[in-house]
């Protein structure tokens, strides 16, 4: 059963909403941005390594990669990750993943930087294909 709804509209695919992370972490992530630019990293980090699953500490880790390589695996991750707790809410691979929802930004904040890693180290094919997807996921997106 998924944990969260999936709206079967009339109108179009259904909606996927991701569940909320525990507040903690997103607390102890927060707390991590707004540290001086030299120590976020590390902080970033520290919030990954607690809860390894929380999509958007990725994607922030990705932002603050200290190359195109490594943010392209930070992003990576978190879009891996945010496959399997797509699928663990109820998605079957196709239907909204909306920005509007903020438990979706994270993945959707992960699939983004990926693209934009992608173009950083050639793999044009990559990212046409995460542009289509973006645009099947959430077509008001603005990426």
């Amino acid at each position: 059963m998924p944990e969260q709804p999936i709206d079967l509209s009339s109108s179009g695919p259904p909606d996927t909403v991701l569940p909320d992370e525990p507040q903690e972490a997103t607390d102890a992530l927060h707390a991590a941005l707004s540290l001086p630019f030299d120590d976020r990293k590390a902080a970033v980090a520290a919030v990954v390594e607690r809860w390894p699953r929380y999509l958007d500490a990725w994607a922030r880790l990705g932002e603050l990669a200290d190359s195109a390589i490594e943010s392209y695996a930070y992003y990576r991750i978190g879009y891996h990750r945010g496959l399997d707790k797509l699928r663990r809410s109820g998605w079957r691979g196709s239907g909204y993943v909306r920005w509007v929802n903020p438990s979706n930004q994270g993945f959707l904040r992960s699939l983004i930087g990926l693209r934009h890693a992608s173009a950083s180290i050639g793999e044009d094919d990559e990212v046409e294909r995460i542009g289509e997807f973006l645009r099947q996921l959430d077509p008001d997106l603005e990426h």
